[in-house]
């Protein structure tokens, strides 16, 4: 192997389990999510040399990641069924509740809200790798957390010990009705 496909291979060894998660957590399920992990990781690996910085490889396969699951969102597979069941369970997996939450969003949507609060992207980031606006993913963020909201009040209004599916919480209503963060006095 030449230096650049071994600078490849260390990459992908790093990278692939985060990659893979993140792919989890838009897709919901594991075999579909190391489908798009390696199709991500071929693409990667066919840009390799054109990739001049090497400190941004990282946000190039996550953005070659997002493009991925929105293309394949796209796509209708009628020779795919999946099940809601997974062969097994993983110890990093999140609650069922917050995967069946997260499967009722729209897939942009569901990429905005794994990215800003699973992965911890800043907005600008998060617009950057999705290829929008910073509002966008602002308006995009505020709807589906208060989809998700509705959907997991139930599970999170359960008495007992249990997974937490909490999320960021607004205080008042704005203008037009729309709940916005308090400021601080």
């Amino acid at each position: 192997m030449t230096a650049t496909e071994d600078e490849f291979v260390a990459f992908a060894e790093a990278a692939s389990a985060r990659l893979r998660r993140t792919a989890f957590l838009l897709c919901g399920d594991w075999h579909t999510a190391e489908d798009l992990t390696q199709t991500t990781l071929a693409k990667v690996f066919a840009a390799w040399r054109r990739i001049n910085r090497r400190d941004a490889v990282n946000a190039y396969a996550m953005r070659t990641l997002m493009n991925t699951y929105l293309a394949e969102s796209r796509r209708k597979r009628p020779g795919e069924v999946l099940t809601g069941q997974l062969p097994e369970l993983r110890v990093d997996s999140p609650s069922p509740e917050l995967l069946e939450a997260l499967a009722m969003l729209p897939p942009k949507a569901r990429a905005v809200v794994v990215l800003r609060y699973w992965e911890d992207q800043s907005v600008d980031q998060t617009a950057a790798l999705l290829g929008c606006s910073p509002g966008n993913v602002k308006s995009q963020s505020a709807r589906a957390l208060d989809k998700l909201r509705l959907l997991l009040d139930d599970v999170a209004t359960e008495p007992g010990p249990g997974p937490s599916t909490e999320l960021p919480n607004r205080t008042r209503k704005g203008d037009h009705g729309r709940d916005v963060a308090s400021r601080p006095a």
